[in-house]
């Protein structure tokens, strides 16, 4: 269909007058089949590393690379850096909320980039939600296990790696003003 002047009605992904080329877009199947692979294998990777860190260094740390990484096992029933520890359950509440909203706004991008950083997003906040609903004291109460420590720096996981890079995607993605669906702020729509 045609408005007007030849203005297209629908956002077309192949519209020349689109400034974002067809390589940065991508279909809403496989934006959501992309954040929906790239948070199992986020999730899957973070809950089998945890799993390692219980069985292995539930006794001792190991110090890698002379020292720049050392592995030590860790429970953390608060939020970043440790805070908020008396608040475990709100930030479990928080955790679900914020799952919801991944996943809502995961529903309406088509852009590569943005399907990236929500799948690791969903993935870091689902391996720490896994940790607050299935792991001691019970549910909603339950300690994060982290076990990456860098020196002068808390211990953390492979979520929280997830929810870093995936910050710092939404962050470049904001500056570059580049929309969900992959269009810019300064087009036309």
């Amino acid at each position: 269909m045609q408005a007007a002047r030849g203005a297209s009605l629908t956002s077309d992904r192949t519209d020349p007058g689109c400034s974002t080329p067809p390589a940065r877009r991508a279909s809403r199947a496989s934006s959501l089949t992309l954040v929906g692979l790239l948070a199992a294998a986020g999730l899957a990777l973070d809950q089998w590393t945890k799993h390692l860190a219980v069985q292995h260094l539930a006794d001792h740390g190991i110090s890698l690379a002379g020292g720049l990484l050392r592995l030590t096992l860790a429970r953390n029933p608060g939020a970043a850096f440790s805070t908020g520890t008396s608040y475990t359950p709100v930030i479990s509440l928080i955790a679900i909320a914020a799952t919801v909203v991944v996943c809502v706004v995961a529903l309406r991008t088509r852009n590569r980039t943005w399907a990236v950083a929500l799948g690791l997003l969903l993935a870091g906040v689902l391996g720490n939600l896994v940790d607050r609903l299935a792991r001691e004291p019970g549910p909603l109460r339950g300690h994060v296990v982290d076990f990456l420590e860098l020196p002068h720096w808390p211990v953390f996981n492979v979520a929280d790696i997830c929810i870093n890079i995936a910050a710092l995607l939404i962050l470049v993605q904001v500056v570059r003003g580049v929309r969900l669906d992959g269009s810019r702020h300064h087009e036309e729509r």
